[in-house]
């Protein structure tokens, strides 16, 4: 999805390297979840039920904006 490669290609070229190895295994795990529910958390439609999704959604969403972290 261009939507998705939009937001996370920029979050994995210029943030992942900097995390932490717990925060870069939630962000390989999160690519691991379908697009749309993907879409569904970084339009913050949905909110993910497993908390270290959420996590890292709200590194992902902070990175871009700091005013779009819950």
């Amino acid at each position: 999805m261009l939507e998705l490669d939009l937001i996370l290609a920029p979050f994995a070229d210029k943030v992942y390297p900097g995390l932490g190895a717990d925060d870069q295994k939630r962000y390989e795990q999160l690519l691991q979840c379908e697009d749309q529910d993907l879409f569904a958390w970084l339009l913050r439609r949905k909110k993910p039920e497993d908390e270290q999704i959420a996590r890292i959604i709200n590194i992902i969403m902070a990175s871009r904006d700091p005013a779009t972290a819950v």
